[in-house]
C-alpha cells in the first residue's frame, strides 16, 4: 500500500472545522466506501503512513481502534512505547511493531505506569522522518511524537491524560502512595501538564472519540477536534429474535469510577436478576454485599458476551465514560440501555428510543430509570439501527477520508 515517500506539501494543515462546506468524512450519514490507499495529493504515489499507539500491553477499547487502523493501513508500522507479546490481539500478529528503549527495562510491559515521567522523552525518540502521514492513537503520550514541516500529524484522541488534569485530585485521593511517592507524583504531574499542552500544539489535526472528549480537548489544549466515534463490530453483535430478556446486565471492571456499587445497591432492593460481567479490585467486596439475585460471571468470551447481550432485558451503564463501547454493543444486539445522562453514553443512547437516561450517579436515580424503562416499549430494530451508525466500516471510511483531506490541505 505504501511506497517510498514523496515530498509532501509545505503548507500548514487546514482547519477542517472552518471549511465553508464540511468535508464528507465529517458527515455522520456518509456511506462507507471500501478501503483504499491514502493519496497524499492529486498525483503521485500513495502516502507512507506510520501509526503511533501509547502501549500495546492489553486488549481494550483503544486496542480495538488500533486494530481497525492496522486493517486500514496494513503496511504501516506501529510505533509504541512497550509491547507485551503475551497479550497481542490475533489481529495484530502480522503488524510490524516498533518499541521504544523502555521495552528493555525490567517490568516495563507489566508496570509501565511507573515509567510515566520517562514517556515524553521516550516517545520523542522515534524517528518518523520518512513518513508522509503520522496517525497517532493517543490517550497519554502518543500524540507527542516529533514531526517535521513536510509531514502531517493526525491524532485520534481518546482523551487527554485525565490523571494529570481533571482527575488529578481524584487520583491522589484514591491511590495508595507514601508521602514521598505522593510528592514525587505531584511534581512530575506539574511537568507532565506542561509537556502535554506543548506537545498538543504540534499536532496538525485532532479527532475526538466523542463530543465529551471534544470539549476536553478544547478546554485543555485550545484545539478544535471533529468527532469520529470508535468502531463497533455490528456484523458480530447481532440480535437474537428468540432472546429471553429475563435479567439485567452489567459489563464493567470493578473499579471505583465505574460505579458498579450503584447497581449492587439497587438490585439488593429489587427482585429481578442482575448478571455482572468483569473483574477488578473491588469485585470481592461487591460479592460480599450482593444478595442472591445478583450473579458474578467474571471474564467471559466474546461469544458468551454476545449471548448475554442478546438475552438481557437491558444493559445498565452507570459510569461516566469518554465513549463506552458496551452500550453500543448491547444496542447492536437489539437491547436497550439504562445509561447515565452525561458523558459518552448520553451521545449514543437515545433517551426514550433506545433506552433511558438518568440524571445523576445515585442509586435512587438508577432505580427510577429502571422503573421508567419497564413502562416503555423499546423497539429492538430502533436499537439495532442506532448501533449501526457506529459500525467499524463507517469508522474506517471517516479516518481514511480525514487523512486524505489533511494530506491535501
Amino acid at each position: 500500500m505504501e511506497t517510498n515517500p514523496a515530498p509532501a506539501p509545505q503548507s500548514e494543515a487546514a482547519d477542517l472545522n472552518s471549511s465553508p462546506q464540511p468535508p464528507r468524512w465529517a458527515d455522520s450519514s456518509a456511506a462507507a466506501p471500501a478501503a483504499a490507499a491514502v493519496q497524499p495529493r492529486r498525483f503521485g504515489p500513495p502516502a507512507r503512513v506510520a501509526l503511533v499507539h501509547d502501549w500495546v500491553t492489553s486488549f481494550g477499547g483503544a486496542e480495538r481502534c488500533l486494530i481497525q487502523l492496522h486493517q486500514l493501513f496494513p503496511s504501516a508500522p506501529i510505533y509504541t512505547l512497550v509491547h507485551d507479546t503475551r497479550n497481542t490481539p490475533p489481529e495484530l500478529e502480522d503488524a510490524h511493531i516498533v518499541t521504544s528503549h523502555l521495552q528493555k527495562l525490567p517490568g516495563s510491559t507489566t508496570d509501565y505506569q511507573k515509567f510515566l515521567t520517562a514517556m515524553p522523552y521516550a516517545i520523542e525518540q522515534f524517528d518518523l522522518r520518512s513518513f508522509d502521514l503520522v496517525l497517532s492513537s493517543s490517550h497519554a503520550v502518543a500524540k507527542g511524537v516529533l514531526t517535521h514541516h513536510r509531514q502531517k500529524h493526525l491524532s485520534y484522541c481518546y482523551t487527554p491524560m485525565r490523571y494529570i488534569w481533571d482527575l488529578y485530585h481524584t487520583y491522589l485521593s484514591h491511590t495508595r502512595m507514601s508521602s514521598l511517592q505522593e510528592r514525587a507524583f505531584r511534581m512530575s504531574a506539574h511537568y507532565l501538564r506542561q509537556w502535554d499542552y506543548s506537545s498538543a500544539q504540534r499536532v496538525d489535526k485532532f479527532i475526538a472519540i466523542s463530543e465529551t472528549v471534544k470539549g476536553r480537548i478544547k478546554h485543555l489544549y485550545g484545539r478544535e477536534a471533529p468527532v469520529v466515534y470508535p468502531p463497533v463490530d455490528c456484523g458480530y453483535f447481532v440480535p437474537d429474535p428468540q432472546g429471553a430478556s429475563d435479567y439485567y446486565l452489567v459489563v464493567s471492571r470493578a473499579v471505583p469510577y465505574k460505579r458498579l456499587d450503584l447497581a449492587i445497591e439497587v438490585f439488593n432492593q429489587r427482585s429481578e436478576r442482575l448478571l455482572v460481567v468483569g473483574t477488578g479490585p473491588l469485585l470481592e467486596r461487591f460479592k460480599r454485599q450482593a444478595k442472591r439475585n445478583i450473579e458474578f460471571l467474571g471474564l467471559v468470551s466474546d461469544e458468551d458476551l454476545k449471548v448475554l447481550y442478546q438475552n438481557c432485558r437491558a444493559l445498565l451503564f452507570p459510569a461516566e465514560e469518554d465513549f463506552g463501547l458496551t452500550p453500543v454493543e448491547a444496542m447492536a444486539c437489539g437491547r436497550p440501555v439504562v445509561a447515565l445522562g452525561y458523558g459518552g453514553a448520553s451521545e449514543t443512547v437515545l433517551d426514550g428510543v433506545t433506552g433511558v437516561h438518568f440524571a445523576e450517579q445515585s442509586a435512587v436515580a438508577l432505580d427510577a430509570a429502571i422503573d421508567r424503562l419497564e413502562g416503555l416499549r423499546i423497539c429492538p430494530l430502533a436499537c439495532r439501527q442506532r448501533a449501526e451508525s457506529f459500525d467499524q466500516r463507517i469508522f474506517q471510511a471517516k479516518i481514511r477520508a480525514a487523512a486524505e483531506y489533511l494530506l491535501r490541505s
